[in-house]
């Protein structure tokens, strides 16, 4: 087959070094030499999880490697299959990436001595030293890669939070309207309560108190369907994309602001109403 190596996103390796990809690719094969190439010149590569399952491919499979698709290239073998990585960059490239040798890069693409992008360890306050040494490159922290990379991440983050806070200030509101007539439908009995000699403290802790473990099943059965919601969404969109990037998380962090905030919001709702509610006559409350 044919990999044209202009859609390539990534393409990294040591020069005079095998191919590798790090301790999450499959360990290399030995490539059965074809009989037109010779076995003691084959260059190898290292291709994506997703391009080795959309074309086929394995470990110890023979490829053309060229510029443009279509023309004759160098014959190469697979010698290791990398693991797509959670980067959300990657996701609407759909791109494939292929790892080669950078003396073989060098000639396949003519670039000779030029690189386009390279990462080194170093300190951030030898970025300026860096930048301030030569002409004709300019380095970046990669904090400030990520951030700039992420924009669109971000924006959608700000989106979901406005969402979120529209949301639990709808529910809240509901919540209150709610529990205000649930508790008035039940004004007789808080009425009879009241005529048998209840004091109004005890009335409105009882309605508080049921208030509050309506909060706490609600809460469970929330943080189930949300989990729920979750795995289909990863599932369907891990699958989509071909990539292990988690699209939506449900933490204990989460769970434990989910209840906090239903218990907060359930208790003040059952509060109000039993306070608006036993200020009334107990008379007036059964109907006499």
């Amino acid at each position: 087959m044919t990999v044209n190596i202009a859609c390539v996103l990534s393409l990294l390796a040591a020069q005079g070094l095998p191919v590798s990809s790090g301790p999450q690719a499959q360990q290399p094969a030995q490539a059965p030499p074809a009989a037109s190439v010779d076995s003691t010149r084959l260059r190898t590569i290292a291709i994506d999880e997703r391009l080795a399952e959309e074309a086929g491919l394995g470990i110890g499979d023979l490829v053309t490697v060229t510029t443009v698709a279509g023309t004759p290239g160098d014959t190469v073998g697979i010698a290791a299959i990398t693991r797509r990585g959670a980067d959300p960059s990657d996701i609407s490239r759909g791109e494939f990436k292929v790892r080669l040798h950078l003396d073989h890069l060098q000639q396949l693409t003519g670039a000779g001595d030029r690189v386009g992008r390279f990462a080194v360890l170093a300190e951030d306050a030898a970025v300026p030293r860096i930048n301030a040494m030569a002409f004709g490159f300019q380095a970046h922290r990669a904090a400030d890669v990520a951030v700039e990379t992420s924009t669109t991440f971000r924006v959608v983050n700000r989106f979901h939070r406005a969402i979120g806070v529209i949301t639990i200030v709808a529910s809240a509101i509901f919540l209150l309207c709610i529990t205000l007539l649930k508790v008035d439908e039940r004004r007789r009995d808080v009425g009879a309560l009241r005529l048998l000699g209840i004091s109004r403290r005890t009335v409105v802790w009882s309605v508080v108190l049921e208030a509050s473990l309506v909060a706490l099943v609600g809460s469970a059965m929330g943080a189930l369907l949300g989990w729920g919601a979750s795995a289909l969404v990863n599932h369907y969109y891990q699958g989509l994309y071909s990539t292990p990037l988690r699209f939506t998380l449900v933490t204990p962090g989460i769970i434990g602001f989910a209840v906090v905030l239903s218990l907060v919001l359930g208790i003040g709702a059952g509060l109000i109403a039993a306070q608006r509610l036993v200020r009334r006559s107990p008379l007036e409350l059964v109907g006499r």
